[in-house]
């Protein structure tokens, strides 16, 4: 007996081992750039589980005034972090991280209904390429910025998402630079980085199948989950389990 209950707290010490050291091997960084039209307070669910497993998670607050802008501002917050870091980006999002995950210190992307370009193409020139369910987005009267329409913003976004979030989503919005649709991406970091992806089965913003293409193309590893193009939101419990996976990963 006293030799069972030995080997049973040996086995349950190994096992706990095991997994923290399968846990150190990983990153510890994660950093998470949202996408246009929705700032990054929605992440905070996702932020929340993530840090309870040990993660480090800081949320990027793009200007989304220009792609360079933006890949700036993802940069600075990368540079702070102590360590290698998993790259997260969300729809527009996955712009920036296709370029800012060049820096060295990235060890791998995640995109999270997502656009993954390839050098030369734009966030216009994908979406263009297979057009979406949705069609509500809009220019400002200068014709420089786009938004959601508010009255789509529920059905076209997060359709999945509590009503009360979504609405207050919509009033508080971020507006996008139309600059930022049309400049042509650089040189893809998933090209040489290891990625995984997210594809949104019931996205209206950005057609599943384009996502299913281009994570194909960049080779990443894919899981697709029943949910509206803000799946981040309505299913954070399972997106934050494709990022804790990849993080782990990332490290081997």
């Amino acid at each position: 007996m006293t030799r069972h209950i030995l080997g049973a707290a040996a086995l349950a010490l190994f096992t706990a081992t095991a997994g923290f050291n399968a846990h150190a091997a990983g990153i510890h960084n994660i950093v998470i750039v949202h996408g246009a039209l929705a700032d990054g307070s929605g992440w905070r669910r996702t932020t929340e589980l993530l840090e309870k497993q040990g993660f480090n998670v800081t949320v990027v607050q793009e200007p989304i005034t220009s792609l360079e802008d933006d890949v700036a501002a993802t940069n600075r917050v990368i540079d702070l972090q102590a360590g290698p870091v998993l790259l997260v980006g969300h729809s527009y999002g996955g712009m920036v991280i296709t370029d800012a995950g060049n820096n060295p210190k990235v060890a791998g992307l995640v995109y999270i209904a997502a656009f993954e370009p390839a050098k030369g193409e734009s966030l216009i020139d994908l979406a263009s390429s297979k057009p979406p369910a949705g069609n509500s987005v809009k220019e400002t009267k200068d014709g420089k910025y786009l938004y959601l329409d508010p009255a789509a913003f529920a059905a076209d976004f997060a359709a999945d998402a509590p009503k009360d979030v979504t609405a207050f989503m919509a009033k508080s919005q971020v507006f996008a630079a139309k600059e930022a649709f049309v400049t042509k991406a650089g040189n893809p970091a998933w090209a040489a980085k290891k990625s995984w992806a997210v594809v949104a089965t019931h996205d209206r913003s950005i057609n599943p199948d384009l996502e299913r293409e281009m994570a194909s193309r960049a080779g990443s590893k894919v899981t697709e989950i029943s949910s509206s193009h803000a799946v981040f939101l309505a299913h954070a419990g399972q997106v934050a389990g494709v990022i804790e996976a990849a993080a782990r990963e990332a490290g081997n």
